[in-house]
């Protein structure tokens, strides 16, 4: 860490619980990581897989409620 990085003030654990309650880290490997630029063209990618293993009316309707938020 660079010495003019003050973290005097900063608090442990501030968001912690938050965080937590709604995250969920997916450890890409490399070579696919390197296809994808960001997080929503990896769920574009995964949307479209759901969609042709048959399993999409739960994602549709999750996507459009979470769409009008």
């Amino acid at each position: 860490m660079k010495q003019e990085y003050d973290f005097s003030k900063g608090v442990r654990g501030k968001y912690f619980k938050r965080y937590q309650a709604g995250s969920n880290i997916v450890i890409l490997d490399p070579e696919i990581a390197a296809v994808f630029k960001d997080s929503e063209s990896v769920n574009d990618a995964l949307r479209s897989l759901i969609k042709a293993a048959g399993h999409n009316k739960t994602l549709l309707r999750t996507r459009k409620a979470r769409r009008r938020a």
